[in-house]
């Protein structure tokens, strides 16, 4: 089990509120961040030797307070802070209250005291190196979005158009839009076989709710984007990680599984993998496209990834006009916000691909579909992009400079790395020594598929920091923790 555990005193009071009390004092200390994922009922019963009913208490006595919120059928997470950059939690006593809050002097108190645990609070509470959420760096859309802006409030009737309801697939010119951003990753094809979703997760659950059925067996990389993991918990899907290596999915070993289980299906990220930055072989890809015509597997290839090479390899999928759908969207080049993905699908998915996004919502949202598909077509999205790897290729520079010498794995074009421990680190322990300096980072576990288990490795995304400076600086306290090694890490 990785992440935090409370450690429960000798005392007369009801488990559950100790479990609570200490989990509040964790989340107020910052040994917890706000996104965090709490254990598992079953498997935090386990390790402190309580009934899950306990656990079941004491997290429903967090998320009363509001220091978490509750997902159903995903788990507990550590709740955001509110407006004023305070959260509501327990007292000392137990009882519910307002969290303030680190009064500055407090902090001062902290920093003199040199603890690792008082370190931690006073880096925290100003604000932590984000080096674990994968997000683009801020170029110049912003200020691209206002002047499309204004030449849409220029014209009314297409203003007024973008009001009312739209096909479900969206509008032709967005469609054909999309069918030009896919064309770019490799995949060519009509504007009748694109679909408009709303980002690439939401394309992703609708092409699952189109293709399997509940009980279905799904393959994914053994390290894979963790939106799959959520999908199919919800669909009730039988997910199977498969085994990869340093470039990707090992074909023998799709194979076997193949003989072995009758899949439906195969999800995979083939290009700048996520979370290995892997990128497949064109053998690889010739032989996996094989299998995938032998065992009628349908292949759902995330070209997310992609967006960012100037000239990606031809996807899996596009190989199989008829079992091979692509997904795509704008979130990880250019910008999350827009909430704008695309669907491929063989013509005979269409149909229930449409059906799908009409009982989910109707439709995509005009507004944004529009703002994207202007981008697109003008020429502006080449242009960000561009923008967008001037900014890695900067921080690649940075992480080359501070890890030199530290054995990691990357692409050029890639916005984050993929770094092995050595012994005798493990996972969990290096990510929590990381917290107690100010800096996040992503363990294997985050991405680990089915029952499998997770390799003691960490994902650095070079574009969560705020800037090349930041960056510098996360880097290189990971780097002093590395050389310090475990046994350093609370040394005064």
């Amino acid at each position: 089990m990785n992440g935090w555990l409370p450690t429960l005193p000798r005392s007369n009071a009801p488990k559950y509120r100790a479990i609570a009390q200490a989990y509040a004092q964790a989340i107020r200390g910052g040994q917890m961040l706000p996104g965090e994922k709490l254990p598992a009922h079953r498997l935090l019963a386990k390790k402190l030797r309580v009934t899950t009913g306990t656990v079941s208490r004491a997290y429903a006595e967090l998320e009363r307070c509001g220091m978490v919120v509750a997902r159903v059928g995903d788990g507990t997470y550590v709740a955001e802070p509110d407006a004023d950059g305070a959260s509501l939690g327990l007292g000392l006593a137990g009882e519910p209250g307002r969290l303030a809050a680190p009064r500055p002097e407090a902090v001062t108190a902290a920093a003199g005291n040199g603890t690792a645990a008082n370190v931690a609070g006073v880096m925290l509470a100003s604000r932590p190196i984000d080096l674990g959420q994968n997000v683009p760096i801020p170029t110049d859309e912003a200020r691209l979005l206002s002047a499309t802006l204004r030449d849409l409030a220029a014209d009314e009737r297409l203003s007024g158009e973008l009001l009312l309801y739209q096909p479900e697939g969206g509008r032709r010119s967005h469609r054909e839009a999309g069918a030009r951003w896919l064309a770019r990753m490799g995949a060519p094809g009509p504007a009748e076989r694109v679909l408009v979703t709303q980002g690439a997760q939401h394309g992703l659950a609708c092409v699952l709710r189109a293709v399997l059925r509940p009980g279905d067996t799904i393959f994914a990389e053994a390290l894979s984007y963790p939106g799959i993991v959520a999908l199919a918990r919800q669909l009730r899907l039988n997910l199977v990680g498969i085994e990869i290596d340093d470039e990707g999915i090992v074909p023998a070993a799709l194979e076997r599984a193949c003989q072995l289980l009758a899949p439906r299906a195969l999800f995979c990220v083939p290009t700048l993998h996520n979370p290995t930055t892997a990128t497949l072989s064109e053998a690889r890809r010739v032989a996996i496209a094989d299998i995938a015509v032998r065992h009628n597997l349908v292949v759902i290839e995330d070209l997310v990834p992609a967006a960012l090479l100037d000239a990606p390899p031809v996807p899996v999928a596009a190989r199989l006009p008829e079992q091979g759908i692509v997904i795509s969207s704008l979130s990880k080049a250019v910008a999350p916000g827009l909430r704008i993905g695309y669907v491929q699908a063989p013509q005979d998915w269409v149909g229930k691909i449409l059906a799908v996004i009409r009982s989910d919502c109707w439709m995509t949202a005009p507004l944004s579909a529009e703002i994207a598909a202007r981008w697109i077509a003008g020429g502006e999205i080449d242009r960000l992009i561009a923008q967008q790897r001037t900014s890695i290729d900067a921080r690649q520079a940075v992480a080359a400079e501070v890890l030199g010498g530290v054995a990691y794995r990357s692409d050029p074009a890639s916005p984050h790395l993929w770094l092995p421990l050595a012994e005798p680190w493990r996972a969990a322990e290096f990510a929590t020594a990381l917290r107690h300096a100010g800096v996040l980072v992503k363990t294997a576990d985050s991405f680990v598929i089915g029952r499998g288990s997770a390799p003691h490795a960490v994902r650095l995304s070079l574009s969560g920091a705020r800037s090349d400076e930041a960056l510098r600086e996360g880097l290189e306290h990971l780097a002093r923790t590395l050389r310090n090694g475990p046994e350093g890490l609370y040394s005064a």
